[in-house]
C-alpha cells in the first residue's frame, strides 16, 4: 500500500465494488461530471470496467483509497493514460460524498505524484477537471499542479456545456511534502 499522511493507495478488493457503484458511479450527477461520456445504470452483476481491475491493462493503475487511521474505503484513484516513452501520465480520482471536504483529495493527489514520479518514474503529470471543481483544482495546486489552459465549453455534462482546465506538472517542479 502507499501511504500518503491521511490516506492509503492500496488495490481494489472485491468488497470494495458494491460500495463505489452506489456511492459514486449510480450518483447520476456526480457520474456525469467525473465520466467522458453519457451516465447509464448498470446491473449488480456487471462487470463494470471503470471498477474492475484487469492486472494485464498496461495504461492504467487503479487504487482504492482508505483512510489510513481506521482503514475504511473512502474512494478511488487512478493513474491512467500511462505513456512510458514520453513518461507521462494522467491523475483521476473520485471520493465518496462522507469523505469530501477533510483534505483528503490533497493527499491523494500528492501520494499520486509520489507514485507517478518516484515509483513509475515519470517526467509530467496532468490533470483535466471541470472549470467548477473547485476541490479538484485546490488540490492539484496545492500539490505544484500549474494550469495550463481551459478547454472551451469541452465537456457536456447534464445538459450544458462546460469548460475543463488542464493542469500539468513536472518531476523537477515536484515537491513532495512530509511523509
Amino acid at each position: 500500500m502507499l501511504k500518503g499522511n491521511k490516506v492509503g493507495l492500496r488495490a481494489r478488493h472485491e468488497d470494495d465494488i458494491p460500495v463505489l457503484l452506489d456511492e459514486l458511479y449510480d450518483d447520476v450527477v456526480n457520474a456525469s461530471r467525473a465520466e467522458g461520456g453519457p451516465w447509464r445504470p448498470l446491473s449488480p452483476s456487471t462487470k463494470d470496467p471503470r471498477l474492475v481491475v484487469d492486472d494485464t491493462k498496461e495504461g492504467s493503475v487503479p487504487f482504492s483509497v482508505v483512510e489510513l487511521e481506521n482503514g475504511t474505503l473512502i474512494g478511488t484513484a487512478n493513474l491512467w493514460g500511462i505513456d512510458t516513452h514520453n513518461r507521462v501520465a494522467h491523475i483521476g480520482l473520485g471520493l465518496l460524498p462522507a469523505a469530501r471536504g477533510k483534505g483528503y483529495g490533497t493527499d491523494v493527489v500528492a501520494t499520486l505524484c509520489h507514485y507517478g514520479f518516484v515509483v513509475r518514474g515519470l517526467h509530467r503529470l496532468q490533470i483535466e477537471t471541470l472549470a467548477d471543481n473547485f476541490a479538484m483544482l485546490r488540490s492539484a495546486e496545492r500539490n505544484g499542479f500549474v494550469r495550463e489552459g481551459v478547454l472551451r465549453s469541452s465537456a457536456w455534462v447534464m445538459g450544458e456545456f462546460l469548460d475543463e482546465v488542464l493542469l500539468g506538472l513536472l518531476a523537477e517542479e515536484w515537491k513532495p511534502g512530509p511523509r
